[in-house]
């Protein structure tokens, strides 16, 4: 798959990445959900903008590569998108 098909398996928000803040509001997908135990929120939503997405997708195909596991785009995070 090429890039763009990629990131076309994921839905797209205004939102900001957690490997670039600074960037500010940016189209982002949503990678993971955490649980914090020592707050009020029940869930913190976890953000990545494509070039992150791209990153997470490429670490889980190399992976998958190496340990002769079975690589399916789509699942940054292992949320599905």
């Amino acid at each position: 798959m090429n890039r763009q098909q990629i990131l076309d398996l994921y839905e797209w928000a205004p939102g900001t990445c957690f490997r670039h803040p600074d960037r500010g509001e940016v189209p982002t997908a949503l990678v993971s959900v955490l649980h914090p135990r020592d707050t009020d929120t029940d869930e913190h939503p976890v953000r990545a903008c494509e070039g992150c997405v791209i990153a997470i997708e490429d670490a889980k195909r190399e992976t998958a590569a190496r340990s002769g596991g079975i690589y399916k785009p789509g699942q940054a995070g292992g949320v599905a998108g």
